[in-house]
């Protein structure tokens, strides 16, 4: 497995700068081997992450101090100890219309599924992950819509997503404690590319 650089992509997610899903977007000189083909992308999608934890963990080094660098640690991982399942492309793709806003500035959606209340299970939504990180971002359902028309070109046609489950790293500790965690890896058979998404975040 190879990192892809998309400069289009590149430049789109900078604009997202509050966005909390890591995004890996990778291809491989194998033919496609179902889920153990994802399952290599998500091996890399760990790696190339890590890579990018620790150049983080340097400059914060130099700004702020190494005690603070050093709360960046390597994460430990199996892959191997991951669980998937097949999910729906075009139910992951789908993205919910504002229904309104109260006073408070607290979003409500035009859809039954909602991460926060105590009947939700599961991993949280794709869309969930984009639009309502822990502090906020000010992100829109047509932020997420133009983010996936760039991904994902072709909707979810030619699509295969698997959802994995997030205690095989203690990538996913800070998620587990309130928010939220989620993983998904994408294959796109027309581009012949992969997209793995790492989630985890707190207050």
């Amino acid at each position: 497995m190879t990192e892809v650089k998309d400069t289009a992509i590149s430049e789109l997610l900078k604009r997202y700068d509050r966005c909390v899903i890591e995004y890996s977007f990778l291809s491989d000189d194998r033919p496609y081997r179902g889920i153990d083909s994802h399952r290599d992308a998500l091996e890399q999608a760990m790696i190339l992450t890590a890579q990018r934890n620790d150049e983080k963990a340097v400059r914060v080094g130099e700004l702020l101090g190494e005690e603070l660098a050093q709360k960046l640690r390597p994460w430990t991982y199996d892959t191997d100890a991951a669980e998937a399942v097949r999910i729906d492309p075009a139910k992951f793709l789908s993205v919910p219309d504002v229904l309104r806003t109260d006073r408070n500035g607290t979003v409500f959606y035009d859809t039954d599924c909602d991460p926060e209340s105590d009947s939700f299970e599961g991993t949280i939504p794709y869309w969930y992950a984009f639009l309502e990180p822990p502090h906020g971002s000010g992100y829109t359902p047509d932020d997420l819509r133009k983010l996936n028309g760039v991904l994902f070109p072709d909707g979810p046609d030619g699509l295969e997503i698997y959802e994995w489950t997030t205690e095989w790293s203690d990538y996913f500790d800070d998620g587990h404690e309130w928010w939220g965690a989620a993983c998904w890896s994408v294959y796109d058979a027309h581009r012949d590319r992969y997209t793995v998404m790492l989630v985890s975040a707190t207050d």
